[in-house]
């Protein structure tokens, strides 16, 4: 639990935040090279993004929107300044989406979480993300590669080619999906093949369930999970504290209330949102869509930087209502008219054969005026009638949802 990779995992909070501070300025003017950044931060001055407060004025970039982007302005929507030959590979992910992949050491920052979860120089991994097109595959071959492992390239599927491998280099570590973990140790076991090399593992992309960590620790596997991007790569990872996920070195993480750049109080769940301070491919407040909340104080493994609870559902709560889309961006505008309030949340039903939709709105003054007025403000954005119900201050859960579909 003492064991860190480097000296800037336990920097004083006040100066890790104060350095990366310094550095986003440098990083601002290079993203205003290319021409997509360029128009969106118009006017921007980059030496007075020195803090959270300055920086969340910025406008968020969200994921969802980079496939039309992308489409619009092949490649990368005009986000990329220099040359595709400047980059080391080149992905795409579904949407689609296209990611570069810059050439410097460690370029998915992936080597933190590995070590983290036990991995250390001279291990042999066996790394089954896929290594077709996407770049899966590529982020964990390498950071495990930074960080001093050899790597086989098994890739998912073919359990038994993979068991061949597995025997003969007799790799020490396992990086790839919890599910595939699971399938490829119940087929050594069916098989009678030989696979208890595999002590450690860093796993991604799907969920991974208490019950099944306890079924990978039950067969000698110290599992640890990391969440990450196609575009960020590793964001934040488990440690042996077990106490929820330490955000990587040299990003800023937001949480931000759904539908807007607005962060969150502390505790409250909301929106990943991410700063990259990559000179050559930043992210300038990317929002993932993913759902999570911040820990209070660091890690007991001794890791100072600002700790998540992981993945904890989608922002993207967008639904259709009579036939019209309601997005969490209006939930967002009705809480802009009407800034007394607390939180809101939008629950649609329905009665016979029709949506209904019922506003819930905290508020310590539940006047009746209140109630006419959040009346007309829900009509007037979203178009659309529906109930207003005002509830105390701290009634409605803190789960991040802004809109809850309970149509069955």
């Amino acid at each position: 639990m003492t064991e860190h990779y480097d000296a800037l995992e336990t920097r004083e909070p006040g100066t890790r935040e104060s350095e990366l501070f310094s550095r986003l300025p440098d990083v601002l003017r290079k993203a205003l090279a290319a021409p997509a950044y360029a128009e969106r931060l118009k006017g921007v001055d980059p030496a007075s993004v020195t803090g959270r407060a300055a920086l969340a004025r910025l406008p968020v970039l969200r994921k969802s929107e980079l496939p039309a982007l992308h489409k619009a302005a092949p490649p990368f929507g005009g986000f990329v300044a220099g040359p595709l030959g400047s980059f080391g590979r080149l992905f795409t992910s579904p949407g689609p989406i296209f990611e570069p992949e810059p050439v410097h050491a460690d370029p998915w920052r992936g080597a933190r979480a590995l070590f983290a979860a036990g991995f250390r120089p001279g291990d042999v991994v066996l790394n089954t993300f896929s290594y077709h097109l996407t770049p899966g595959g590529f982020i964990f071959d390498a950071s495990a590669r930074a960080l001093g492992c050899a790597v086989i390239p098994a890739g998912p599927g073919n359990t038994e080619q993979q068991f061949e491998l597995i025997e003969a280099y007799r790799p020490v570590g396992y990086s790839g999906t919890p599910d595939f973990l699971k399938i490829l140790l119940d087929a050594a076991a069916s098989a009678g093949r030989e696979v208890s090399s595999i002590k450690r593992a860093l796993v991604s992309g799907a969920a991974f369930p208490k019950s099944l960590q306890d079924e990978v620790r039950s067969r000698g596997i110290d599992a640890y999970q990391a969440f990450g991007t196609a575009d960020l790569g590793t964001v934040a990872f488990e440690t042996p504290a077990r106490e929820g996920m330490v955000v990587n070195e040299d990003l800023i993480l937001e949480i931000v209330r759904p539908g807007t750049g607005d962060p969150v109080a502390p505790g409250d769940v909301g929106e990943i949102v991410v700063t990259s301070l990559d000179p050559q491919h930043p992210w300038i407040r990317l929002a993932l869509g993913d759902l999570t909340a911040a820990l209070p104080g660091v890690s007991p493994c001794g890791r100072t930087n600002m700790r998540i609870k992981g993945w904890m559902g989608r922002a993207d709560q967008t639904t259709k209502v009579k036939g019209m889309f309601v997005r969490p961006e209006q939930v967002a505008e009705i809480g802009k008219r009407h800034p007394g309030l607390g939180r809101l949340r939008l629950v649609v039903t329905r009665s016979g054969e029709s949506d209904l939709m019922t506003l819930k709105a905290e508020t310590t003054a539940p006047g009746g005026a209140l109630h006419s007025e959040l009346t007309a403000s829900l009509r007037a954005v979203t178009k659309l009638g529906g109930a207003v119900e005002l509830v105390g201050a701290g009634t409605l859960p803190n789960d991040g949802k802004v809109i809850a579909d309970e149509r069955t």
